[in-house]
């Protein structure tokens, strides 16, 4: 099956480990784009990440981003659709992690940039224009995409389990291998809602669409996919659930794998 749309989660699956993207990479996915089928970035990463690769996006430069929060145009560097957290189960939730696991710290995506405690700043890379404040619920000039929440006391595993557990069915607690962080959206924003709701508007079913991916926040798009690949370096839950394997990322896995899809499509061609 020649799938109409290819969508790639980014660190772990199409960049290498050191967070750069092989010009192997680049070729492949704009050689797709050449072909026909659609290519979409899909990643946990905030907008203001994508950036840098827009030389790797198709010929429509869109990144699903911050977990499905977001909608991106790379080339025109705008957001075009946000699916916000409502504002009082931002605070609830803030306020049942301080309770009941002390020491959490708190972040936010914006659609106007990164918003961040003092505590969750000294930590973390952030950008030039980050703003900062005492508490994350205390701002209230912009929608929350994303909600992040680090806890330094506590192993990756146990906090994203015990997040989980707080948060409940109040909102989407995902796991992208981000320094332990517990990324948090809003109820029905996942990777795979977000790309379902962009094949409906591009008139792609999901039998016609291939993804990659290696983190367990990649599993809902994996699964709802026609054919997905998981990169030999995945998580095992990625790897036990994909229907296909793909090299390792610093193996250039999803380029391989786009590669060999054109090589088929053009042996098939009527000569």
């Amino acid at each position: 099956m020649t799938p109409r749309l290819i969508a790639t989660d980014l660190d772990g699956t199409l960049l290498r480990s050191d967070g750069s993207v092989s010009q192997r990479s680049v070729d492949a996915l704009r050689a797709v784009a050449d072909a026909g089928l659609e290519t979409v970035l899909v990643t946990a990463r905030p907008p203001r990440w994508l950036d840098e690769l827009a030389h790797v996006v198709g010929t429509r430069g869109v990144a699903i981003c911050g977990n499905g929060a977001f909608r991106y145009d790379v080339a025109e560097r705008r957001i075009f659709g946000v699916r916000s957290i409502p504002r009082d189960v931002v605070t609830a939730i803030v306020h049942d992690l301080r309770e009941q696991v002390p020491g959490t710290g708190f972040a936010a995506e914006r659609h106007n940039g990164l918003a961040a405690e003092s505590m969750f700043a000294a930590i973390h890379d952030h950008p030039e224009d980050l703003v900062t404040t005492p508490a994350i619920e205390l701002l209230t000039d912009a929608s929350v995409g994303k909600l992040l929440a680090r806890n330094p006391h506590l192993t990756d595993d146990e906090f994203i389990r015990v997040a989980t557990e707080v948060v409940g069915d109040r909102a989407i607690v995902a796991f992208s291998g981000a320094g332990g962080l517990a990324e948090i959206s809003a109820v029905g924003v996942t990777k795979a809602a977000a790309l379902a709701g962009w094949c409906a508007e591009l008139g792609i079913d999901a039998t016609d669409v291939w993804a990659f991916g290696d983190m367990p926040n990649d599993l809902p798009m994996l699964t709802r996919a026609g054919r997905s690949f998981a990169v030999a370096n995945a998580h095992p839950e990625v790897l036990a659930v994909a229907t296909d394997r793909a090299p390792a990322n610093d193996e250039d896995g999803v380029a391989v794998t786009l590669e060999r899809l054109l090589a088929r499509s053009t042996a098939a061609e009527p000569q």
